[in-house]
C-alpha cells in the first residue's frame, strides 16, 4: 500500500492529537501505519525511540489479530499495557493506521479509552480521503 499525506493533512492530524489527546494527559501519542512506519509523533516520549516503538508496536498489534483470531475473535477492542508508572493505548484506525497513546498512572484508562475514541472519529475519514 502506498500512500501520501499532504502537509495540511499532517497539520490537521497533529491539531487533533494535540487537542484531544496531549490536552487529557497522555505524554506522547504516535500514529502509525500497520508495517510500522511512523506517520505522526506528538508529545514528549522522553528518551524513547519512537522509530522502534512504532515498528515494534505494529508488530505486537499484528500478532495480537492472530491471537483474536485463533480464539475465534474478529480482533479485541482493547489493546492495552499498564507498567508501574507508564502506560500504553493502542486503537485501531481503520484497516490500515493505529494510534499510539503513552500516559503515565496520573491520568485514568477510562479518560484515555474515550480521548481515543473521539480522536478515532476525526482521524477516519481524514485517513480514508487522503488515502
Amino acid at each position: 500500500m502506498e500512500f501520501v499525506l499532504s502537509e495540511k493533512t499532517l497539520q490537521v492530524i497533529d491539531g487533533v492529537i494535540d487537542e484531544d489527546l496531549l490536552s487529557s494527559g497522555a505524554t506522547c501519542a504516535l500514529l502509525v501505519d500497520r508495517s510500522g512506519y511512523l506517520i505522526a509523533n506528538r508529545g514528549y516520549p522522553s528518551d524513547i525511540d519512537v522509530v522502534a516503538l512504532a515498528a515494534l508496536s505494529a508488530a505486537n498489534y499484528g500478532v495480537t489479530e492472530e491471537i483474536a483470531r485463533l480464539v475465534g475473535e474478529d480482533n479485541f477492542s482493547l489493546l492495552f499495557h499498564k507498567g508501574a508508572t507508564e502506560n500504553i493505548h493502542y486503537t485501531k484506525i481503520g484497516d490500515d493506521f493505529f494510534l499510539i497513546t503513552l500516559f503515565n498512572k496520573d491520568v485514568s484508562l477510562g479518560l484515555m479509552r474515550l480521548k481515543t475514541a473521539k480522536v478515532k472519529s476525526h482521524l477516519l475519514p481524514i485517513l480514508q480521503e487522503d488515502n
